[in-house]
This record gives structure tokens, C-alpha cells and sequence, in this order.
């Protein structure tokens, strides 16, 4: 245990390379911590962290308070974001959350997402085939990133040449949504991406209705639940949704697990002499240092969590990483086990608001580490440059990764 432990800081790059001793104290020494510069309160344990996904006490609704209470300079600014993000399903309450939840399952059911795999496999093909074996290369912008990015453009019929208008667009968006506390010109970034990002979606989704096949973007357009579908600006939102969750999150769940494993040679060995364990292994990776750090709520109804009283407007960043080491809830919680056994971690939420695309991104890290470790076995990664993990206190991943492959 640290003997005088720093604050929870993104801003210092220290804890934000490895916050988990800080999470190790809060857990045992104030598990419901009012952070003074956050203004809000911060839950490190498992069980907290598991309520606050479900309670109705606390509300997705962050923004609208948020947006609220800006300067009207700021306001103007964030217009149009706000008018995009406000139809994301992850910050609405019921009922509207349930009916936009019910549209989207008729997109995304287990056949569709199972019947992708082939054109997975083959991206990874092409982008394994691109790395130069005698060289080194950095996993996350060559491999990590495109790969999701990818996949989630040809969902939404996105042609492949537009991957660095897409990622330059996504990457804008991310330092807002994702709580970036080092990024001073954020919310003129946040509105240039989704500007940029809604005005082209609206294109491709007028190109859509005009020639509807059996892609995820054309049932999202037709379905219907209770005899309504998705509006135009939800269908904007919703394909905005789709690409930023799906591509920063696995991005951040593969490149992740490639440094895990060079961290812990003996798992890495494991794997290589026994992909079949490729399900659980994906488990641990997504629970041992996963991609969604913390769930952000506002609190709507007061109450008392360990004697700590959580008033109406306060704000709550339940930190999903922090419980996913709970020694209360796992064995051995600061050991990668790729074969853990009854892994519930709360890297993909719990209750109503779980992820919707959490098994495509299983699909693709399963197929992305295995083919990966067929084809560089001896990868290393590098110490000549360092890690710079990304700001946020919503996300976790890393920038870069450099890699020597054999």
C-alpha cells in the first residue's frame, strides 16, 4: 500500500500510466472519495461500481446538467454537439433508452454480428500483411486502430479511403467525451469532429435509403419498435455512436492486450500453445487493465452510499477498472490469469446499459491476438520511447505501442 498515495489525477503521468495502487488505497481507505478538483464523487469498489449501473438514483444523463451550467460562450460553442450526444442511447433514462435499445437489437442480433467474422478475419490478414517483420512498428496506429475502425466502417458502408478523416473526426470527439483534463481547446476540437461526422453521415445515410440492403445500417433505417423507428437525427447520432464506442474501445482493448502480454511472458506463452483458451483469455484482458475506465452518472435522487451522502446534481465516476481488481470479488485480482474462471468483471457495464457492440468487440479481439500470435510469436515491445497513455478519465489505452515483431 502506498505510504502517502497522490490523488486520482490523470493530469499526473505516473497514475495515469498505472492508477491501480491509487485505486488499491481508495478501495480499502475511502471507497466513496469526493475528489475536490473532479467536484465529484468517485467509487472504487465492485459492488458500488455494479449499483451505480443500476440504479435509478443516478441518471446516464450527463450532459444536459453539464451543457446547462456552461458560460453562454461555452454553450455556443458545444450547440451542435450537444444536439448529437443528447440521442446517444448511452446518456438517455428510460423509457427512450429501452426503445432505442429495443431498434438497435434488431441491428445487432448474434447472427449478424457472428456472420462478420469472415471480413474480420480477412482486415486483419491485410493489416498483418502490411507490418514489415524486420522492422519495428507501432501496434496501435498500425494495427490497433485501423482494425475496429475498419470494421465498423463497412457496417455502416463507409468506403475504407475515408479511415484518417474518420479517425481525425473520432479522435476531436474523444477528447471531450472521454473527460480529457490536459486538452485546453477541447470543446472547439469536440464541435469540429461532430460537425464533420454528422454532415457526412447524413449523406451516407440518404445514400442508404435509396438503395437498403441486409447491412446493420439498412435494419437500423427500417427498424421499428411500437410502430417507430429512428428519426434522422437519431440515425445521425446513433451511426456516431457506433463508430466512436466501437472503434476507441477495441482499439484500446487490443492494443492493451498485446502489452499485457509482453508484460507477462508466461500468459503470452500460454496463449501462443493454446489458442482454444483465446475466450477466457480475452476475459482477462478486458478485466485485468480494460478500455472503459469509469462510468459517469449524475445523481438524481439523494442517497447514502457508506455513509457518504450523494446529493441531486452531484456527479459520480464509478471507476470500472478499480472494481475489476476488488479483491473482494477476485482472486489474486493484480495477476493476469488467462484462464480465470467466473470473470464478471464491469468492463462492458451491467443492467439496461450494457454495451450493445460488447460481443463484436470480443469477435475482433479473438481474432485479431490469435492471427497476430500465429504470425509474430517473438513480438517485443519497446522501452526506446515512452508509453503516452491516453488523457482521460473515461477511457484507457495507450497512443502508441512501438514493437519490435521478431
Amino acid at each position: 500500500m502506498l505510504a502517502n498515495p497522490p490523488i486520482y489525477d490523470t493530469r499526473n503521468k505516473s497514475t495515469l500510466a498505472n492508477p491501480f495502487p491509487v485505486y488499491a488505497h481508495l478501495r480499502k481507505e475511502d471507497p466513496v472519495h469526493w475528489h475536490p478538483r473532479l467536484k465529484s464523487w468517485v467509487l472504487t469498489r465492485y459492488d458500488d461500481v455494479k449499483r451505480a449501473h443500476m440504479s435509478k438514483d443516478l441518471s446516464p444523463d450527463r450532459i444536459t446538467p453539464f451543457y446547462a451550467n456552461l458560460p453562454e460562450k461555452q454553450r455556443s460553442v458545444l450547440q451542435e454537439v450537444i444536439r448529437y450526444l443528447n440521442l446517444w442511447m448511452v446518456f438517455r433514462d428510460p423509457p427512450r433508452h429501452t426503445h432505442l435499445r429495443k431498434i438497435m437489437n434488431t441491428a445487432f442480433t448474434p447472427r449478424a454480428i457472428a456472420e462478420l467474422a469472415p471480413n474480420i478475419e480477412y482486415i486483419v490478414r491485410q493489416l498483418l500483411d502490411r507490418l514489415d517483420p524486420s522492422d519495428s512498428v507501432d501496434l496501435v496506429t498500425e494495427f490497433a486502430t485501423p482494425l475496429p475502425a475498419l470494421v465498423i466502417m463497412d457496417i455502416l458502408g463507409v468506403p475504407h479511403e475515408m479511415l484518417p478523416k474518420i479517425k481525425y473526426w473520432s479522435d476531436d470527439m474523444m477528447v471531450f467525451i472521454g473527460s480529457a483534463q490536459g486538452v485546453p481547446d477541447k470543446y472547439e476540437r469536440a464541435r469540429s469532429g461532430s460537425e464533420a461526422m454528422a454532415a457526412y453521415f447524413r449523406d451516407v445515410i440518404q445514400d442508404r435509403r435509396r438503395n437498403l440492403g441486409e447491412d446493420i445500417l439498412s435494419k437500423m433505417i427500417t427498424a421499428q419498435e411500437d410502430g417507430e423507428g429512428l428519426s434522422e437525427d437519431e440515425l445521425i447520432a446513433s451511426c456516431m455512436l457506433i463508430l466512436f464506442a466501437g472503434h476507441e474501445t477495441t482499439t484500446n482493448m487490443v492494443s492493451g492486450a498485446f502489452y499485457m502480454l509482453h508484460k507477462f511472458p508466461d500468459q503470452k506463452q500460454r496463449l501462443i500453445e493454446n489458442s482454444d483458451i483465446i475466450d477466457s483469455a480475452v476475459e482477462e484482458f478486458l478485466r485485468y487493465d480494460g478500455p472503459s475506465n469509469a462510468l459517469a452518472r449524475i445523481v438524481v435522487k439523494e442517497h447514502e452510499i457508506s455513509e457518504k451522502t450523494l446529493k441531486v446534481g452531484d456527479r459520480v465516476f464509478a471507476m470500472s477498472n478499480s472494481a475489476n481488481r476488488d479483491g473482494d470479488q477476485f482472486s489474486d485480482p493484480d495477476v493476469l490469469d488467462l484462464t480465470r474462471k467466473k470473470n464478471r468483471h464491469l468492463t462492458f457495464g451491467y443492467g439496461t446499459h450494457f454495451c450493445l457492440g460488447a460481443s463484436l468487440a470480443r469477435l475482433e479481439g479473438k481474432i485479431a491476438i490469435n492471427q497476430f500470435l500465429e504470425r509474430f510469436p517473438n513480438y517485443t515491445c519497446l522501452d526506446t520511447v515512452p508509453l503516452d497513455w491516453i488523457d482521460s478519465l473515461s477511457m484507457r489505452g495507450l497512443h502508441n505501442l512501438p514493437t519490435k515483431l521478431s
